[in-house]
């Protein structure tokens, strides 16, 4: 029986990082790796994202989020996290703000029993709905009230929403395997040598024991 290749599709998701950037403005040609925007009258600097693989195929990304708030005021950092399955789907999302000290954290944002029946663009859209609603009680129960800061989670979400927009799912073909039974093919035929051709001045052959002539000698008067 002859053996065959097997070859199976997957799916590779990544972050398209240069779309990811255009869209909050450029990085900074001075470092490259990170992007300032102004948002709601504030200031904001947004690292690249760091992205690692999941099990399951898909990838985990988490980016840092600046407060911009001068030379004379220390800044304040978020982080944003959000795990995307195999498909490109976000399944899930977390962000927690650090000012003066004091942290206030999310709770893990899933697609649940309310976000089941819808996917892709929906479910995306309410997980991060709730990330940003769980994210503003918080903040409002410690009665931050500067302004840069009560914004910072509508850039999260501001954020969030272009890390979707970035997000790329690309077909890749792996080999599965071989049938090893199967006989290796045999070695085509080597090719037969053509018989050269004489490239020299040709030979006139005569048959064997035919001599010449003697000349004739001249008969004197």
């Amino acid at each position: 029986m002859a053996g065959a290749i097997l070859a199976t599709a997957s799916a590779e998701v990544r972050i398209d990082e240069k779309a990811f950037g255009e869209k909050l403005g450029g990085w900074t040609k001075r470092s490259n790796h990170a992007a300032e925007y102004p948002l709601s009258g504030s200031s904001y600097r947004t690292f690249k994202p760091e992205v690692s693989p999941t099990p399951d195929g898909g990838i985990f990304v988490s980016v840092r989020i600046d407060h911009m708030r001068g030379m004379l005021a220390s800044d304040d950092h978020a982080i944003l996290e959000i795990t995307i399955n195999d498909k490109g789907t976000i399944v899930s999302a977390q962000s927690n703000i650090a000012i003066q000290g004091r942290a206030i954290t999310s709770d893990v944002i899933k697609g649940g029993t309310d976000t089941a029946k819808a996917a892709g663009v929906d479910r995306a859209v309410q997980i991060g709905t709730d990330m940003v609603a769980d994210l503003s009680a918080k903040l409002l129960r410690e009665k931050i009230v500067e302004a840069g800061r009560v914004s910072f989670p509508s850039v999260l979400r501001h954020n969030y929403n272009l890390l979707f927009q970035s997000i790329r799912t690309e077909e890749i073909a792996a080999v599965a395997g071989t049938d090893a039974a199967a006989p290796a093919a045999a070695p085509a035929p080597a090719a037969v040598a053509a018989e050269p051709k004489p490239t020299g001045p040709k030979l006139e052959v005569k048959p064997y024991g035919d001599s010449p002539k003697p000349p004739e000698i001249p008969v004197k008067p």
